[in-house]
């Protein structure tokens, strides 16, 4: 079966401690369980299994027309300059490699299929499974897992890769998709299976 390892909105307004994420809850979540470091090691991982590697992001254009002013969660990115493309916030964490040839997607909603080139890329790839982690769990990576669940793919969330605002929030969000896909660790982590 044709695998993608899916990194998800692991850029830097959301995931880089110099950034806005220093100041968040998921702060603490990012640096406790060395999800950046992690999540690099399992990129060069994936690579090594010949594993495709993809890059998702949230971003708007600078005067934010996709971006939905009513949405409790984008409402706000105008006012603090978030998630604007072009600017250092959308950048992927510098410490995660990106390759040309790597899957692109940048998308105005919390999930990754939603009016974006996602799914042409996937189809076009011939892939089947879809490995993913990041930030948040109880956002993109709930959305991921449900939105690929229903385009019949075979996902995969390598758990201890993802993080939420709180440790109880992502436990829940965990439990609460387990039932659309396999979980899994960087211990129990297979590419090749």
């Amino acid at each position: 079966m044709k695998s993608i390892y899916l990194v998800l909105d692991m850029q830097n307004d959301l995931c880089n401690l110099e950034g806005p994420a220093g100041k968040s809850p998921m702060a603490d979540a990012l640096k406790n369980r060395k999800i950046v470091e992690n999540t690099a090691a399992t990129i060069a991982h994936a690579r090594d299994a010949g594993v495709a590697v993809g890059f998702v992001r949230v971003g708007f254009s600078p005067e934010y027309q996709e971006c939905p002013k009513n949405s409790p969660l984008f409402g706000g990115a105008a006012k603090f300059g978030m998630f604007k493309l072009g600017t250092w916030g959308t950048e992927i964490h510098p410490a995660l490699e990106q390759r040309p040839g790597d899957v692109q997607v940048t998308k105005h909603r919390v999930s990754p299929f939603y009016s974006t080139t996602l799914e042409a890329q996937l189809r076009a790839g011939n892939y089947e499974r879809i490995y993913v982690s990041g930030v948040s769990t109880q956002a993109v990576v709930q959305a991921t897992v449900r939105d690929g669940h229903d385009r019949d793919y075979s996902m995969v969330v390598i758990e201890d890769l993802c993080a939420a605002h709180s440790e109880e929030e992502h436990k829940n969000s965990i439990a609460s998709i387990s039932r659309f896909c396999s979980v899994v660790t960087t211990e129990t982590l297979d590419f090749t299976a």
